[in-house]
């Protein structure tokens, strides 16, 4: 994808021209991927740009709150969520999750996170794209007990990891009493294996479904069908 000022979407662009994390594959595949059905209230754990807020948006009818530390990528979400049709339907806050979780008082019914995953990588030499990739401000341990505070009764939990952190972040998901419901494992082609996992948790026990998600065929750029199907309210190709 390209890293220019802005991304344009079908109903909605996003400027980025400050944030250090541009738009990904990663958070449209989240995006598109997040179960919406019935839920009237989602948190967005980590905006960056608002991408993620502004696609769930798009889905649902739902209010959303996104949580931002970054001061860059804070301004820009909420530039680009006063630029879309539903400004009126979406908060921009500029806080740590953590300091978020201990102060709220509601609940969601979905909270949706594209977390930094790095743990025991050096640190980028940007700030700003060390803050957005490594989890030293945002461990998995805090932001599985903040969600488990915030979550409604059946409300749930979506993320989008490298394949290799999943096994150790349900782990830690299940000690919150937050159970592994849904699992996307998401291959770049047939021949490579998976390198990132859409895991979707809950508050109560349900019955446990996988899938796989191939993103190319064998030829670059040659996008599978169930990929163009599932981002297809997104991208302007598709």
């Amino acid at each position: 994808m390209g890293r220019s000022n802005y991304f344009h979407f079908k109903q909605f662009s996003i400027f980025q021209q400050q944030s250090a994390m541009k738009v990904g594959t990663d958070g449209v595949l989240l995006g598109a991927w997040a179960d919406v059905a019935g839920a009237t209230s989602i948190l967005d754990a980590g905006a960056g740009t608002g991408l993620i807020a502004l696609m769930l948006a798009q889905r649902s009818p739902a209010t959303i709150v996104a949580v931002e530390i970054d001061d860059e990528a804070y301004r820009e979400a909420c530039y680009n969520v006063s630029q879309s049709p539903w400004a009126g339907r979406i908060e921009v806050r500029h806080a740590a999750f953590q300091d978020f979780a201990a102060q709220a008082t509601h609940q969601f019914d979905l909270v949706v996170s594209n977390p930094p995953f790095f743990e025991n990588d050096l640190p980028a030499p940007n700030r700003q794209r060390s803050t957005a990739r490594h989890n030293h401000l945002l461990p998995f341990d805090d932001l599985l007990a903040g969600t488990a505070k915030l979550l409604s009764p059946n409300g749930k939990l979506a993320v989008i990891l490298p394949s290799q952190q999943s096994v150790n972040f349900i782990q830690k998901a299940r000690e919150q009493k937050l159970y592994l419901v849904r699992s996307t494992l998401v291959k770049a082609n047939p021949a490579k294996t998976p390198h990132r996992c859409l895991l979707e948790f809950s508050s109560t026990p349900a019955p446990f479904r996988e899938e796989l998600l191939v993103i190319e065929n064998a030829r670059h750029h040659d996008y599978t069908e169930a990929y163009k199907q599932l981002t297809h309210d997104f991208y302007l190709a598709f």
